[in-house]
């Protein structure tokens, strides 16, 4: 069982990699979509990606529930 989590741990890190190295040829940009909240002023710089966290979540307990299923 250690074994197939190990593999399967592996086969997540590469995914991320992969989307890593080629995000910035993405059609969408994950950390910048619309409904992320950023504000600049003059010696101030705030960034908050509530639709990024949000649409991660959503990703990460869909993984998490078919892992958990198939266990």
């Amino acid at each position: 069982m250690l074994a197939k989590s190990f593999i399967i741990l592996g086969i997540v890190f590469i995914v991320i990699g992969i989307f890593l190295y080629f995000g910035d040829k993405l059609p969408f940009n994950i950390g910048h979509l619309p409904g992320d909240i950023s504000i600049k002023k003059e010696n101030f710089s705030f960034y908050f990606p509530i639709t990024s966290s949000i649409i991660l979540s959503i990703i990460l307990s869909v993984l998490f529930y078919f892992f958990m299923k198939f266990k």
